[in-house]
């Protein structure tokens, strides 16, 4: 509790926190945060770029729904889905 008096009473003082600003350390430090946040922003836009491709995220969007789709309608036609009106289980005329 009282180191973050002294603290904030230190950054308080606008000439001490303008001293501290022209420092080698801090002036280093600086400098690597500002090389950190671009090379992460650049590698944000890379992996933007290579996760669109040449054809874009919609078209392979599109290109998976249509897919899924169409195995879906396979595999229920291949189980006899949509059965015709009537005859299901539980409906007059289902076989039992």
């Amino acid at each position: 509790m009282v180191l973050r008096r002294v603290l904030w009473a230190l950054l308080s003082d606008a000439r001490l926190v303008e001293k501290l600003s022209e420092s080698r350390p801090v002036r280093a430090a600086a400098r690597l945060t500002a090389a950190a946040i671009v090379r992460a922003q650049l590698g944000g836009r890379r992996a933007a770029r290579d996760l669109l491709g040449g054809e874009g995220l919609s078209r392979r969007l599109s290109r998976l729904r249509d897919t899924f789709r169409r195995e879906l309608e396979e595999g229920a036609r291949r189980r006899g889905w949509p059965r015709p009106p009537g005859s299901g289980p539980g409906r007059p005329g289902a076989e039992r």
